[in-house]
């Protein structure tokens, strides 16, 4: 009988029993299912269209695989890089509209200016969403009304020693694109000049709802 319990009762000096183990992974895989579960499927949803029964078709040209952002290796202008502002971890974490353009001539103002339209237009839903530039060259006159015209757009530029890889098909030296980040940190849809407001407006209204993350 004594050797009967002891083998029921855990010696404190051996640690854990198996059994508490398993109960202890079994708690920490349900809490990170409740936790991030919701996130992470409404993800997959979006990418994949799966069980999503409005037929949406983006209007954004998606970059496929997904780009994390921190191949681009920008950082803001105090030191501070763009991709710790991403991921499931990162209560305030938000999506972003990024400008990126070599020289911010006409075609590069245009969406500039489409970014900051666009972000406005979603009302209650704006602050879920933040703008950005990467931009080479900025003419004299761009500057001057920078502070008054884009000054919750905040200019990143690359880190130190680097060069950014941008994803496949996007050449800002080129043609000056808007980049969409969501908050896991994954470059994942680009626009251009080609694409308008209602555009846009449409795929963020749509990705909002559906994903409530952010």
């Amino acid at each position: 009988m004594t050797m009967t319990m002891a083998n029921r009762i855990s010696d404190p000096d051996n640690g854990p029993s198996p059994e508490q183990i398993r109960r202890g992974r079994r708690t920490a895989i349900l809490l990170f299912v409740i936790g991030f579960g919701p996130m992470v499927f409404a993800t997959i949803m979006f990418y994949t269209g799966w069980l999503n029964p409005s037929g949406h078709t983006n209007n954004g040209e998606l970059i496929s695989p997904v780009v994390p952002v921190q191949q681009l290796q920008l950082e803001t202008r105090d030191g501070t890089p763009l991709a710790e502002r991403f991921g499931p971890e990162q209560a305030d974490s938000q999506w972003l509209l990024m400008v990126v353009a070599d020289d911010c001539a006409g075609p590069c103002q245009e969406l500039l200016y489409l970014a900051r339209q666009v972000n406005i237009a979603l009302g209650k839903n704006a602050n879920r969403v933040a703008r950005a530039a990467a931009l080479g060259s900025v003419p004299a006159e761009l500057s001057e009304r920078w502070s008054t015209e884009y000054n919750l757009m905040e200019r990143l530029v690359p880190a130190p020693g680097t060069t950014p890889a941008w994803p496949a098909g996007i050449d800002p030296e080129a043609e000056p694109r808007i980049l969409l980040v969501d908050p896991f940190g994954n470059v994942m849809m680009h626009y251009g000049t080609d694409h308008t407001g209602k555009d846009m407006l449409k795929d963020l209204k749509h990705l909002l709802k559906i994903s409530q993350i952010g």
